[in-house]
């Protein structure tokens, strides 16, 4: 019997990877975060699983199922959204499997914040502008921020910054990150990256706080800033750039190609 953590996407269901699918797909258990997994990707559990909905439960209850479905010999998916590697209580989980002995996969999904680079049309990293993407949050009632990483430090990097789990105390975020990227500093909100009811709101660091009053946002968006956000005047990459000599390309520009 093994526990098999699977990464469900940022939303839409084709999002989800061809391994997870598959692992959904034989599992006779399902816990599913219900509150922020599309019901679409149930449908491929097999017909007559156990599906329960981890929403309302705690860590104790999910950690019993995880053990009754040992004693019984089946195999559990444990689909949670986006990805498994930030933000998705996966550790405390896998902590209690190994004090039960109780084995467990991991599937990597696409992360919150690649789905709203795509929603954006942008790539977070662009030649002089940024080489960096900060992945993070504001400390919050569920899990405090460790004293040393602060939205000031990070934003003395200039790298472009994704913060998740911070809609609810934008003006917050933006007071931190002025003195630092400048007021014209542009920002995008993505809610529900890719989901059907997905919705964008673009503005500064100056103006982003009435825009998003404007086009109130909840939960489950994530914030981008950084000037990748609207350059357009960045200098090409050297990767396909002809005078870059690399190993895969013929070293003289006018021997024949292969």
């Amino acid at each position: 019997m093994t526990v098999h953590f699977i990464g469900a996407g940022p939303g839409a269901p084709d999002l989800m990877t061809l391994r997870g699918r598959d692992l959904l797909a034989r599992c006779p258990v399902c816990l599913y975060a219900g509150s922020l997994v599309a019901p679409a990707l149930l449908q491929h559990c097999p017909k007559h699983a156990r599906i329960i909905d981890t929403a309302p439960m705690t860590l104790d209850e999910i950690a019993a199922e995880f053990e009754a479905a040992h004693g019984r010999c089946e195999d559990v998916a444990r689909l949670h959204s986006g990805d498994l590697s930030i933000y998705s209580a996966m550790g405390e989980q896998l902590r209690r499997l190994d004090a039960l002995g109780i084995p467990y996969t991991i599937t990597p999904g696409v992360p919150a914040f690649a789905a709203a680079a795509a929603a954006l049309g942008r790539e977070l990293t662009l030649p002089e502008v940024a080489q960096s993407v900060v992945l993070t949050r504001i400390s919050g009632r569920a899990s405090a921020m460790p004293p040393h990483e602060t939205l000031e430090a990070f934003a003395t990097t200039l790298a472009t910054l994704v913060l998740h789990l911070s809609i609810h105390a934008l003006d917050r975020v933006v007071a931190a990150l002025i003195p630092s990227y400048g007021r014209d500093c542009p920002v995008a909100v993505v809610y529900r990256a890719s989901w059907p009811d997905e919705r964008i709101v673009r503005g500064t660091l100056a103006d982003i706080g009435e825009a998003v009053r404007r086009e109130p946002v909840e939960r489950t968006a994530v914030i981008l800033v950084g000037r990748v956000i609207d350059a357009v005047g960045f200098r090409d990459s050297a990767l396909y750039d002809p005078d870059y000599r690399r190993r895969f390309r013929d070293r003289d520009p006018a021997a024949p190609k292969r």
